[in-house]
This record gives C-alpha cells, sequence and structure tokens, in this order.
C-alpha cells in the first residue's frame, strides 16, 4: 500500500508574517500555544507543530553557517 502524503500546506505572507512573529517569541511552543497559534492563523495544530519544525531547522542551519564564517574570515587580498 502506498503511503499518501499531506498536500503541501501553503501559508500567505500575513500568516507567514504572524508565524515568524510568534517564532521570534517562542522557538518550542507548547501544545496549548500551537492550538491558539493555529487558531490565530487559519491552520490546524499539527501543520503549526511541523511549521515550526522547519523553521527551526533553517534556524540552526543558519546558525551553523554564521559560526562557520566567524572560523574562516574571507581574505582582505
Amino acid at each position: 500500500l502506498p503511503i499518501k502524503k499531506k498536500p503541501r500546506t501553503f501559508y500567505s505572507a500575513e500568516q507567514l508574517e504572524e508565524l515568524e512573529r510568534m517564532f521570534q517569541e517562542d522557538h518550542y511552543p507548547d501544545n496549548e500555544k500551537r492550538r491558539e497559534i493555529a487558531a490565530v492563523v487559519g491552520v490546524t495544530p499539527q501543520r503549526i507543530l511541523v511549521w515550526f519544525q522547519n523553521r527551526r531547522a533553517k534556524w540552526r542551519k543558519l546558525q551553523k553557517a554564521i559560526k562557520g564564517n566567524r572560523k574562516y574570515p574571507a581574505s582582505s587580498a
């Protein structure tokens, strides 16, 4: 049996703005906070959970890149 994937969720600019604002406040919202965010944004709490997981991964990748640049500064030739 093939596994059914959930359809991709597309967020509007306003939804993304709200999600980013919430991410700045807390990178790990609890269940209650996810439900509140879901009500404001207009998607399910499960979609909020996945969005935050993906956003944290993006944030960690960015932090790693910033640390990498400090370790090997560009030469001034």
